[in-house]
C-alpha cells in the first residue's frame, strides 16, 4: 500500500520539517568534505582576466543563473551560459582568458558535456561542481567540488532537491569567498546596487539632494528682518543662513525660531538677525551621506526640518531639507 496521504496538519508540517532537515544536512554534509579543490576554485576564479561563464541544463541551469547573477553583483564579471544554446553560437562568447564553473549532478548530461571537448580547444579553464567525481564533466575538470549528495528530499528520490540547494550554497561560499579575497566593500557593493534603497543608502550624499547656488537660502549678517523674511519665503525651505562677507555660517533662523519671538510677544521687525538666529546650529558636510544625515536630522525628541551645508572653510554652500531627503527614497 502506498504513503497515507498528507490530510493533517501534523503530518503537513512533519513532513515540511522533514525536508528542510534533510536539505541542512546535504549542506552539512558538503561542509564537512570541502578540501583543497576550494581553494583551487577561488584561486582560479580569483585569477580570471576575463568573465565567470555558469553553465548548467534543467534544475542545475535555473541554479547556476542565479550563481552567475550573485558573483555578478558582488564584483565578479559572470554570465549564464545556456548549454544548447552554446551549442549553436552561443561559444561565440567564451574566451580563452574566461574561467567556466558547470553544474551537474550526474555529470553525464549530454546537453552540457556536448560543449566540453569545444571548451578543451578553446583553452578555458573549467570547474564543476557534481555529485560524481568520476563523471564526464569531472574528468575534464581542473577543480571539482565534490557535492557528496546521496539522497534528494522527493520522496521518488528524483525531484532535485537536495543537490540543488547544496550547489546553490556552494555558489554562494564562492562569491563571498571571493568578496573578501578581493576586498569588495559595501561601497562597491552599492555601486552595482544603484537603483535599490540599499544602493541609496550607500552613495547619495548631501550634495546630491541640497539646494545650492541660487536655490541655497542664505543672507548676509547686516541685512534686515524684511530681507530675511523674503529669503525664507523665496526659497520655500522654511529656514535661512545668516553669513559673513566670505560666506561663512554665522547662524541659522528657522520658521520655529520666528515663532518663539512672536510667542514671547516681542516685534520681529526690530530685532537683529544676531539676536534671532541659532549661533551653534547643527551641520553636515557636502560628502556626507544622505542617510547619515536623515539619521541625524530623526534621531532627536524634535526632528530637524533643515541642515545648513558647510564646506571644510566653514561656507554655507548649501542647505538640506528633509523633505528632500524623505523624496530620494532613503
Amino acid at each position: 500500500m502506498g504513503k497515507k496521504p498528507l490530510n493533517t496538519d501534523s503530518r503537513i508540517l512533519g513532513h515540511i520539517r522533514e525536508v528542510l532537515d534533510m536539505e541542512a544536512r546535504a549542506i552539512h554534509t558538503v561542509k564537512d568534505r570541502t578540501d583543497r579543490s576550494y581553494v583551487r576554485a577561488v584561486r582560479l576564479l580569483s585569477a580570471c582576466k576575463g568573465k565567470v561563464l555558469v553553465t548548467g541544463i534543467g534544475k542545475s541551469g535555473l541554479i547556476a543563473q542565479k550563481i552567475a547573477a550573485t558573483l555578478a553583483s558582488t564584483g565578479t564579471p559572470a554570465l549564464y551560459l545556456h548549454p544548447a544554446e552554446a551549442l549553436h553560437g552561443g561559444l561565440g562568447a567564451v574566451q580563452k582568458q574566461d574561467v567556466i564553473l558547470a553544474l551537474g549532478k550526474s555529470g553525464e548530461s549530454s546537453e552540457l558535456n556536448d560543449i566540453l571537448p569545444s571548451l578543451r580547444k578553446l583553452g578555458v579553464r573549467l570547474i564543476a561542481i557534481t555529485a560524481n567525481p568520476s563523471s564526464t564533466l569531472a574528468r575534464c575538470a581542473d577543480a571539482v567540488l565534490h557535492l557528496p549528495v546521496r539522497a534528494e528530499a522527493c520522496p521518488l528520490n528524483l525531484a532535485p532537491t537536495c543537490s540543488t540547494t547544496a550547489s546553490l550554497a556552494v555558489g554562494d561560499a564562492l562569491a563571498v569567498a571571493l568578496m573578501r579575497l578581493r576586498g569588495f566593500d559595501a561601497r562597491g557593493f552599492a555601486l552595482l546596487h544603484p537603483g535599490g534603497q540599499l544602493g541609496k543608502r550607500l552613495t547619495l550624499t548631501v550634495a546630491d539632494l541640497m539646494h545650492d547656488g541660487k536655490d541655497n537660502p542664505v543672507i548676509g549678517k547686516d541685512a534686515s528682518v524684511s530681507q530675511m523674511l523674503l529669503a525664507i519665503t523665496r526659497h520655500h525651505t522654511g529656514a535661512v543662513s545668516v553669513v559673513d562677507g566670505r560666506g561663512r555660517l554665522l547662524g541659522l533662523i528657522t520658521d520655529y525660531d520666528l515663532r518663539k519671538v512672536l510667542e514671547r510677544g516681542e516685534d520681529v521687525r526690530k530685532l537683529s538677525l544676531k539676536s534671532i538666529m541659532n549661533a551653534r546650529p547643527t551641520c553636515v558636510r557636502p560628502e556626507t551621506l544622505a542617510a547619515d544625515a536623515l539619521s541625524l536630522m530623526l534621531d532627536r525628541p524634535k526632528p530637524f526640518a533643515v541642515l545648513p551645508v558647510k564646506d571644510r572653510k566653514d561656507r554655507a554652500v548649501g542647505m538640506i531639507h528633509l523633505h528632500d531627503l524623505r523624496r530620494s527614497g532613503l
